[in-house]
């Protein structure tokens, strides 16, 4: 029987003790925060020990494996003194997959992740799949594989969550970008973060599937050291021999050996320049598992799309609201801005991850009347934008935000909460973040 110390008590780690203690596993817990009372009760009833408020070396030498949650840094003493002892260390998804047999359908990538992904759940699930959407988007793989099991799981997958993959082979993996991002996890060096998101085409080989960005230039390095079947989308004419997706005017084609079919970007539900290339990739993966082309367009044109990702909000005496709450660094704050015709007042800050701010300053001189900053890490946001509007001002709370960003706003103007920033200074997560910024404006 094996012994698994999982380190983190995060959804992953949660999950990963549940699918442990469903196969009868010793499992251990070690966390550094607290555990609720009720939850850490049933856990000890089940005979898993359980460490809080810090990690013991000592339950290195007791584990076989060791599962470690995606928000525990790789450098910590415990995971230190597990790789002197070759203690293997795991993510939760690598612990899940070693799980399951159902088929994988892998989404990574700077920006788009979290849309793609449910693009192509929801364009499984219209076409009747027993489909799963799991992984770094609210139900972690492991407790899906203990409560509904499915055929299918479309697992949006982190850069923090494929750094400790061994074995996981997905059918179809999807790489939308590579941008800067999570810097201050990696040093600063943006070659780490490329591997790392690379990897999730590591294991493949020529029975898989591997869909990337054309035109990206930090992915177009490794192609010719992939195994899968490559699938590209662009916006390029140039790539129409290829197996993918490309953009001729304003239509998109589709040519995969499945399916070939035309879709104009107007029918699309979810519209954007970055839109156009998620739909591009999700398109490619439904066609790779047999899905009709009338049941993929049809799909695409009724999704309703994602909370907190320029999700409309509402309209306030003419002044739109917006919660873009997701977008956690440029690259993302980049989309949503040159997705906006109005002129916007654009709420942003929080933990700054080590942004390129220069990546904007055009799109806000040009977009942007007033800035309003909301968060721990401000100094970078002035430097940058004071040049670039009228107006910044500093605010504490949502609540200030919401208000100060309304009473600056004329008719005809959006509001656009699009941070750059992670939001642990004010908020455990965007998704709290997003809320109380739409609770603020349904209160005006």
């Amino acid at each position: 029987m094996k012994n698994v110390l999982v380190v983190g008590s995060g959804i992953s780690g949660m999950g990963a003790i549940k699918l442990g203690i469903h196969y009868n596993y010793n499992m251990r817990l070690t966390t550094l925060s607290s555990i609720d009372e009720v939850e850490k009760n049933t856990l000890t009833s089940l005979g898993v020990d359980i460490e809080e408020g810090r990690h013991s070396i000592n339950d290195v030498n007791w584990a076989n494996i060791i599962v470690k949650s995606p928000g525990v840094p790789s450098n910590i003493p415990l995971i230190d003194a597990a790789r002197d002892s070759a203690i293997p260390i795991i993510s939760e998804i690598e612990f899940a997959y070693r799980h399951t047999e159902s088929t994988i359908i892998a989404i990574t990538g700077t920006n788009g992740k979290t849309t793609t992904s449910h693009l192509i759940y929801h364009i499984l699930k219209d076409n009747g799949f027993d489909v799963a959407l799991v992984g770094n988007i609210g139900t972690s793989f492991s407790e899906q594989l203990v409560c509904r099991p499915a055929d299918f799981y479309v697992v949006e997958i982190s850069s923090f969550q494929l750094e400790d993959i061994v074995d996981f082979k997905p059918n179809i993996s999807v790489i939308l970008n590579i941008q800067p991002d999570h810097l201050d996890r990696y040093n600063n060096n943006f070659e780490k973060y490329i591997k790392t998101k690379m990897k999730i085409q590591v294991n493949q080989d020529n029975a898989d599937s591997f869909i990337y960005h054309g035109d990206d230039l930090n992915i177009a390095p490794f192609l010719s050291a992939i195994k899968a079947n490559k699938y590209s989308f662009s916006n390029s004419t140039n790539r129409s021999n290829n197996h993918g997706a490309f953009l001729d005017g304003d239509r998109i084609i589709i040519n995969t050996i499945q399916n070939k079919f035309t879709m104009t970007i107007h029918n699309l539900a979810l519209q954007g320049t970055h839109n156009i290339y998620n739909s591009m990739a999700a398109s490619i993966a439904a066609s790779n598992l047999g899905i009709q082309k009338e049941i993929i367009k049809k799909s695409l044109s009724n999704f309703k799309g994602v909370e907190h990702r320029l999700e409309f909000v509402g309209k306030i005496s003419g002044v739109n609201f917006i919660n873009d709450s997701k977008a956690t660094n440029c690259n993302s704050v980049y989309y949503a801005l040159d997705s906006i015709t109005d002129p916007v007042i654009w709420i942003c800050g929080g933990v700054d991850k080590g942004n390129d701010y220069s990546i904007l300053k055009d799109l806000v001189a040009s977009k942007v009347k007033t800035i309003i900053i909301l968060g721990r890490d401000i100094k970078d946001i002035h430097i940058n934008f004071k040049n670039c509007v009228n107006t910044i001002v500093n605010v504490d709370t949502m609540d200030q935000a919401v208000n100060k960003s309304f009473s600056l706003a004329d008719s005809g103007d959006t509001v656009l909460l699009s941070p750059a920033c992670a939001s642990f200074d004010l908020f455990q997560n965007y998704e709290e973040r997003g809320r109380v910024f739409k609770n603020n404006v349904l209160s005006i």
